[in-house]
């Protein structure tokens, strides 16, 4: 006799609120991970204009990660305790004035005063949106497929500011570049208020001051010294100095937080295996996907001659599959789990890192597009899977922390990548052989973290 066997019902289906929802929070990631990129090929032009020299161009950048990378955290639980949405429109107006700012700079003070509001405009953006996404969406189905589509906008965010700050710089001009963020923070914020919900802790427990003054400091000094060093090296006294106290304070912080009666940060919580090799996965996916990043550019255009926007479209192929990527993970996590889709991610993405090792002195640019845009699809659905692991079982007054973690962990992956790995390919006078080194160790790093969390994130019986 057959049995009979009730149909599993499908997920449900965004409503046409939500979809709006999801478009306001991911257009302002997008317009954050654009921020990232979208200057960097300007700088030479950028530093021309205003009379920014060499120093001056890398706090361009420096101005902008500093706040950005070091409030996360602080932001993130502020957001728990007097409103995600109240910090998240606050964040996004002062983004969009400092974006003004920016593109009307008459002197290098003016541009990076307003590089720097960005960046704590971008820390409030960032921890709090994530927040109101796995507040607003229910943990299955429909969280994996709102955090598919935020990763893949953050991805594409980043490929498209490295392709149109190219374009956009030649024919109109550095502060363009500026100009675009300004309109972005234009088309969200007079949407968000109406349309988002308002999430916070149901109590309102004392701020952890002493917790966010050595986490912030922390952060701060340890993303300054590797951006720093990223440009001269470990070896000048404001690199080492920053960079024993970043440590000392992030010591300091852990030690605050263990007798601290409302943490910050709950050491219980980074203890959940996880939060901790999830967090670990995706720092290492950031750190060495933008490595490659890095070093192919000087690759494609030092060592085989490609002019700037030729190398933008070929990290442009890369923003294509991303998009590809991003409505396929959500797809795969629903059938073998977040986990197993992080531990087979990273391994794609390190096969297909090593893969790079094949390019040659005077050819390999196709190799070189077609290796990226494949380990791309695998860093995606890192990206995406981490995500979920470490925000799924997490209660919704502790969404802010998990993911504040979770940002905070991308931007220091996104820091750390290039000057720990990056300066290999540039201090030695082969650049070829210092390209092929760093992608090596670069494969080698992802391929043994995606065998640490294959054991580590072993479900128990």
């Amino acid at each position: 006799m057959a049995t009979l066997t009730t149909p599993t019902p499908a997920p449900p289906s965004l409503t046409p609120r939500s979809r709006l929802i999801l478009f306001v929070l991911c257009a302002a990631q997008f317009m954050v991970a654009l921020d990232f990129s979208v200057l960097n090929v300007a700088l030479p032009v950028l530093g021309a204009d205003l009379g920014l020299g060499r120093s001056g161009l890398q706090w361009a950048v420096t101005a902008f990660a500093l706040p950005s990378g070091g409030f996360l955290l602080l932001s993130g639980r502020l957001g728990d305790l007097y409103g995600r949405k109240k910090l998240f429109l606050a964040g996004l107006a002062l983004f969009g004035a400092a974006s003004v700012l920016a593109t009307f700079a008459w002197d290098p003070a003016s541009f990076l005063a307003a590089r720097a509001l960005q960046g704590v405009g971008a820390a409030a953006i960032v921890p709090t949106g994530m927040s109101l996404l796995t507040t607003t969406f229910p943990e299955g189905p429909q969280r994996d497929r709102a955090l598919g589509i935020s990763g893949t906008l953050l991805s594409l965010g980043f490929t498209t500011g490295m392709v149109l700050g190219g374009v956009m710089t030649d024919t109109l001009g550095w502060r363009s570049t500026m100009g675009l963020l300004s309109l972005f923070s234009l088309v969200v914020i007079p949407l968000a208020p109406g349309l988002l919900p308002e999430s916070r802790t149901p109590e309102r427990p004392r701020l952890d001051v002493p917790g966010a003054v050595t986490v912030t400091g922390g952060l701060l000094a340890l993303i300054y010294a590797l951006t720093t060093a990223a440009e001269r090296g470990f070896g000048g006294a404001d690199v080492l100095v920053t960079l024993v106290a970043g440590v000392a304070l992030l010591i300091a912080f852990v030690v605050v937080e263990s007798r601290h009666e409302a943490p910050l940060v709950s050491l219980p919580m980074l203890r959940r295996r996880t939060i901790a090799f999830g967090n670990l996965g995706g720092l290492v996916t950031f750190s060495m996907m933008s490595t490659v990043i890095f070093v192919l550019t000087l690759y494609l255009q030092q060592t085989l001659g490609l002019s700037a926007f030729a190398t933008g479209l070929v990290f442009g192929v890369q923003g294509v599959v991303s998009v590809f990527a991003g409505s396929v993970a959500p797809k795969v996590i629903g059938r073998i789990g977040a986990r197993r889709t992080l531990v087979l991610s990273l391994a794609g993405q390190g096969v297909f890192v090593a893969a790079l090792l094949g390019i040659g002195a005077h050819s390999g640019a196709v190799l070189a597009g077609v290796a990226v845009s494949l380990a791309s699809i695998c860093h995606l659905g890192a990206i995406i899977s981490y995500g979920v692991t470490v925000t799924s079982g997490v209660p919704d007054e502790e969404q802010g922390l998990a993911t504040g973690l979770v940002t905070t962990t991308q931007q220091v992956g996104i820091t750390v990548g290039i000057p720990l790995l990056g300066v290999l390919a540039t201090t030695g006078g082969d650049l070829y052989g210092g390209v092929r080194t760093v992608l090596a160790v670069d494969a080698a790093i992802v391929l043994a973290t995606a065998l640490l969390l294959a054991i580590g994130l072993r479900r128990r019986a």
